[in-house]
């Protein structure tokens, strides 16, 4: 059908379309391109809203998330130093001028004159950079830098940076340049964990931002390019070479005369705080228990004092470093001990034999094999059930399924008492007490003295197979000491009870009725006397418990002697056998060393008159109601014994010791009477 004319006669025609390699980009960029500017459109809008409603807009004033510690010894002598340093917020108006002139002058020159962002400078920065000019310049604002070190995170990405860009524009909306710029000089990062100008001012020259020469301040404006590069505690002369460029700066930008920049002297390291490891094995593992101490960030140093005793502490590393020095031939590369009160304080610790060269510490991070110093659980468990140290058990070979337990020394006794096999650390009698008792029984135990490590329930269990960390296992040895379970090992020092009633209820408490702890001394005490610990055997009573490996891969002693509860491992860090190496050898004698020279002047064996703490109030005691006192403490003891601890007798007995201790009245002395004149 032939199409119908139009007013001039011609056919009416559709336009072909354009063929496609004559569209325009436009066009054919166009399906892709709307939708992703309307997702970049969301963001921008979602972004501002949140900055409108809810963005901290004085973060940079607060102090630091992660303040700085300073950690103590138990004599308040420093030990280390964690975190970020950042002292309370400057004004500009208190600096002299040159102060934020020379951080203007090399670090955003049209700081005053543009609005967030600042082509022109950006422009400056590429033609400097690629001249090499001498010193770099950077494309971003004060505005910008506060941005970021502010809001963001510090991931170079260009989503970042566009949220750096929308944040500048906000904060130059919101906030004078003077403003501006002193959150910047507050918070900014100038190395050495330094953060604001007030911080770095003590860091690097030990005064107040308020006092700093011309030197300084060119000196601390150029650290913000490079702070860890250019520190001055470390790379003075560095530090130097870019303080004169911040002056040459300061000159073209007209904040400085030549002269003016010429007559600066340079600036001088003198450091305003001591210098402090940043950690230590001790210090590694308290880190976080003086954080959580320590609450709420605060400005300047946090000072949190710790449990560690220096004395013990140098005495515990010295003892390490013989021992191993002392075991050539042995195969013992490292070593580890951790000495506690019997509260759990912990007074000493060492987590190897050099913290530089590895900070791994084998006290709290290592999980070995505790070897027979686990049998402390078995033996509890078979106390528990009803047994006694001289009941009769067999020291004889014993197979359970496919498994054959052996003793080290390849002995077998025949009928022994409880006593001898502990003393003797006989291998089957341990494995046939846990399963006389059961696996499960142990387990509990280990539990009940505060171990938290998986434990196998294996019939090698029983000798120590599960490992465990050499903390925790001391942890156990000090429930047994202190006769409360369980002790929690602590790098703070818990604030003492107050009052003579709250004296008692923590006396009760350690008196707990805990049946299984007296034969279990006994047998402790054994082992070290008579048995494979007796080369730890002090002048004191001593109680303690061997560990030994299969192919001697680790060696431990724990223990304890008047105040002080100790473990000890040796090993390789590679589980690589050792020669011949077993508990009751280097591990004992380095628990000796150590407890020797510790407990030489320690206060600590004072505890060591009675196993209970309620002795010491006992000793206490004086005036004329002491027997009464006496009494009533006794009768505590006694109910605890029986399985039943009345509240009206520990008050009756605080009521009792309050009397005792109470100061006497004074006596009554009758006024003399008048006497006649001459």
């Amino acid at each position: 059908m032939t199409p119908a004319p139009d007013s001039m006669g011609s056919p009416e025609l559709e336009p072909a379309p354009a063929p496609a390699e004559t569209r325009t980009v436009w066009q054919r960029a166009r399906p892709k391109l709307l939708p992703a500017a309307a997702i970049t459109l969301g963001i921008v809008l979602a972004l501002l809203a949140w900055l409108v409603t809810s963005a901290p807009l004085g973060r940079a004033l607060e102090p630091a998330r992660k303040p700085s510690l300073v950690l103590t010894a138990i004599d308040g002598r420093p030990i280390a130093r964690r975190g970020d340093y950042k002292e309370a917020p400057v004004d500009i108006a208190q600096l002299p001028k040159y102060v934020p002139g020379a951080l203007i002058a090399i670090e955003d020159r049209r700081f005053y004159n543009h609005w967030g962002i600042d082509p022109r400078g950006i422009a400056r920065a590429l033609t400097r950079n690629a001249q090499g000019s001498g010193y770099t310049q950077g494309g971003s604002t004060l505005t910008q830098q506060l941005a970021k070190t502010s809001f963001l995170s510090p991931e170079r990405t260009i989503k970042r940076k566009l949220q750096e860009i929308i944040i500048a524009f906000w904060l130059e909306a919101r906030l004078t340049k003077d403003e501006i710029l002193n959150r910047y000089l507050s918070s900014v990062y100038f190395g050495d964990g330094a953060y604001g100008i007030r911080a770095a001012a003590r860091v690097y020259f030990d005064k107040d931002p308020e006092d700093l020469s011309l030197g300084e301040a060119a000196m601390l404006a150029g650290l913000v390019q490079a702070p860890s590069r250019l520190a001055p505690s470390r790379h003075l002369e560095d530090a130097r070479a870019r303080a004169r460029l911040v002056l040459q700066a300061m000159v073209e930008t007209g904040a400085l005369t030549a002269a003016q920049a010429a007559a600066a002297r340079p600036a001088r390291y003198e450091p305003g705080r001591k210098a402090l490891p940043s950690g230590s094995y001790f210090a590694d593992w308290a880190l976080p228990q003086a954080r959580a101490a320590a609450g709420e960030a605060d400005y300047g140093d946090v000072v949190v004092q710790t449990t560690l005793d220096p004395r013990l502490q140098r005495a515990a590393e010295r003892a390490v470093a013989d021992a191993v020095a002392g075991s050539r031939g042995l195969d013992v590369g490292q070593a580890a001990l951790v000495a506690m009160r019997r509260d759990g304080t912990v007074v000493a610790m060492v987590g190897g034999t050099d913290y530089d060269v590895t900070p791994f510490n084998r006290a709290t991070q290592a999980m070995r094999q505790p070897g027979s110093s686990f049998k402390l659980f078995v033996y509890l468990a078979a106390l528990n059930a009803g047994m006694r140290p001289g009941d009769m058990v067999d020291d004889e070979p014993i197979t359970i399924d496919d498994y054959s337990p052996k003793n080290d020394d390849g002995r077998y006794r025949g009928r022994v008492s409880l006593a001898t096999a502990f003393a003797a650390s006989s291998n089957v009698v341990a494995v046939r007490l846990a399963q006389q008792v059961g696996t499960a029984a142990v387990i509990e135990q280990a539990r009940k003295l505060g171990v938290t490590a998986p434990i196998s329930e294996y019939p090698a269990m029983a000798l120590g197979t599960s490992p465990i960390t050499l903390l925790e296992m001391t942890q156990a040895f000090a429930a047994v000491a202190r006769g409360n379970r369980p002790v929690k090992a602590t790098a703070l020092a818990r604030p003492p009870a107050t009052g003579v009633l709250a004296t008692v209820r923590n006396a009760a408490e350690v008196l707990t009725p805990w049946p299984a702890r007296a034969p279990m001394l006994e047998l402790l005490q054994s082992a070290v006397r008579n048995g494979t610990g007796n080369a730890a055997r002090l002048s004191i009573p001593t109680y303690g418990k061997t560990g030994t490996t299969q192919n001697h891969r680790d060696a431990l002693f724990i223990g304890f002697a008047g105040d002080l509860v100790v473990g000890v491992w040796v090993g390789n860090d590679d589980n690589s056998p050792m020669n011949g190496v077993v508990g009751g050898s280097v591990p004992a004698k380095l628990w000796k060393r150590f407890m020797t020279s510790a407990l030489q002047g320690d206060e600590a064996p004072r505890s060591g008159r009675r196993d209970e703490p309620i002795g010491d109030l006992i000793d206490a005691v004086a005036g004329p109601d002491a027997g009464d006192a006496a009494d009533a403490i006794t009768g505590i003891i006694t109910d605890a014994a029986d399985g039943t601890v009345d509240i009206d007798r520990i008050d009756g007995a605080a009521r009792a010791i309050d009397r005792a201790t109470a100061p006497l009245e004074p006596e009554s002395v009758p006024e003399p009477e008048p006497q006649p004149p001459g």
